[in-house]
């Protein structure tokens, strides 16, 4: 798959881009292009960063998704404020970051973004679009034959719990205490 990209901001090729953090890292670093930091209050709005570029896929199989690096969500609570961010195939507009700091509002922890700071990973992926046959009712899953099933999903939300399948796994923890 060939991608174009257009280098919207000349600092990125001296700070490393495009590459991945390692020979087998699924996500592309996506640096901050802000000409001074930013300050990322704790659950004040998000806000939009540019990662200093734009892309175009163009193969409708493929998309790309904006994700947040790991250790910054766990440890500093930078996350992205849409959670995930998904680019379409057709879109060629800039690459931009939705940055939020999930940290709590009593918390005095603000998070400051530094020009040049891989904040977030860019994956691409294969996407599938399945043909739909509406139906008035599901049809019976597979196997089920001969067996007396409950229908999964039919109790809602976390409706198969939360212990382990097996007895002897169990921590005996009672979450929700």
């Amino acid at each position: 798959m060939r991608i174009e990209l257009q280098i919207l901001d000349r600092r990125l090729p001296g700070w490393g881009f495009p590459s991945w953090g390692s020979s087998l890292a699924a996500g592309l670093d996506l640096h901050a292009c802000v000409d001074a930091p930013i300050v990322l209050r704790p659950q004040a709005s998000p806000v939009l960063i540019s990662a200093g570029f734009a892309f175009r896929i163009g193969d409708p199989e493929w998309c790309a998704l904006i994700v947040p690096r790991s250790g910054l969500g766990h440890r500093e609570g930078l996350v992205l404020g849409n959670i995930l961010g998904l680019v379409d195939a057709d879109y060629e507009g800039p690459c931009l970051i939705s940055a939020w700091n999930r940290n709590p509002p009593q918390s005095a922890r603000i998070i400051r973004v530094l020009p040049g700071d891989r904040i977030a990973q860019l994956v691409f992926t294969r996407i599938v679009r399945p043909e739909f046959a509406v139906v008035a009712t599901l049809s019976a899953s597979p196997g089920a034959e001969g067996r007396q099933t409950q229908t999964r999903g039919a109790e809602g939300f976390g409706s198969t719990g939360i212990e382990a399948a097996c007895p002897r796994a169990s921590t005996g923890r009672n979450l929700g205490e």
